[in-house]
């Protein structure tokens, strides 16, 4: 397959890389987060079906790797925030600087405009001991309705249910073709690894295997990877609710999750923030 990302060195940043956005299954009635769609981003005064944050995030990794090697995958960490929408077709430009860890990062697109932020590093992160444990870790099917997500019915503090999930060897492909468009090791192959991208997009399965709710938009993410984690195994994602607020009429969600391998270790530990009610275009703030 082509590939459609390029690396060089430059003065101010230690890679840059550049890649053109796409939304596998554009328009897809079956699409899990309607924000994907163009009718759905339009309602919400988008110009196009928005590329989801993460699979975004995911097309960071190559980036990352040239700067700290394949040591981060499995003893790293990231903070990223979400700053403006990426479309389909956007040309971006993914940057990360130079110097001891943590370092900025950063994706621009063609205008400029900066679409995603952040800093990444080795060892632990500064935060990791805020995020919190869920002691739920046996994974159970989701029940055949599942209750709508509110301000008022978020369960604050509370376990989530956990979800098994494989990552067999074809998964790996499929997601390093389909998503990633990135057929290469670490990704694929005999000890591929769990990709950065799908580890991170854990977090909304996560909350809707227990509530329903509609289009929403992710705005930061927080990871720490733990141990190396392995294609070819069943994981186990489990979390916790930490909160849901208002802020500036969207209603926002904050959740913890983990990832544990077939053997209960934890491979991952995350913080997801999203807004799971986005506020309408015609509403004032």
């Amino acid at each position: 397959m082509r590939h459609m990302s390029t690396s060089t060195q430059i003065s101010d940043w230690a890679v840059e890389r550049h890649f053109q956005a796409f939304l596998d299954g554009l328009d897809s009635p079956d699409i899990s987060n309607p924000i994907h769609s163009t009718e759905v981003a339009h309602s919400f005064g988008f110009k196009a079906a928005l590329v989801g944050g993460v699979t975004v995030w995911g097309w960071c990794a190559r980036a990352i790797l040239d700067v700290f090697g394949e040591r981060w995958l499995a003893d790293g960490w990231a903070d990223v925030h979400f700053r403006q929408p990426v479309y389909p077709g956007d040309a971006l430009t993914i940057r990360v600087a130079s110097g001891p860890p943590p370092c900025a990062f950063e994706v621009a697109n063609q205008d400029g405009e900066v679409c995603l932020r952040g800093e990444v590093g080795l060892g632990s992160a500064p935060w990791l001991k805020d995020l919190t444990s869920s002691g739920w870790r046996t994974a159970e099917p989701a029940p055949a309705e599942l209750p709508e997500l509110t301000l008022a019915s978020a369960p604050t503090g509370r376990e989530l249910r956990p979800m098994a999930l494989p990552y067999q060897a074809n998964d790996a492909t499929a997601y390093a073709s389909e998503k990633q468009r990135d057929e290469a090791p670490p990704w694929v192959g005999p000890a591929a690894r769990i990709h950065p991208g799908w580890i991170a997009a854990r977090m909304t399965p996560l909350l809707k295997h227990s509530f329903a709710y509609g289009p929403s938009i992710h705005t930061r993410t927080q990871v720490q990877h733990l141990a190396p984690a392995l294609a070819g195994q069943k994981v186990t994602v489990a979390g916790r609710f930490i909160q849901a607020y208002e802020r500036k009429g969207h209603h926002v969600a904050e959740l913890d999750g983990q990832l544990l391998s077939e053997t209960g270790s934890e491979l991952a530990r995350l913080r997801h923030t999203t807004i799971f009610r986005p506020r309408p275009v015609n509403q004032k703030v």
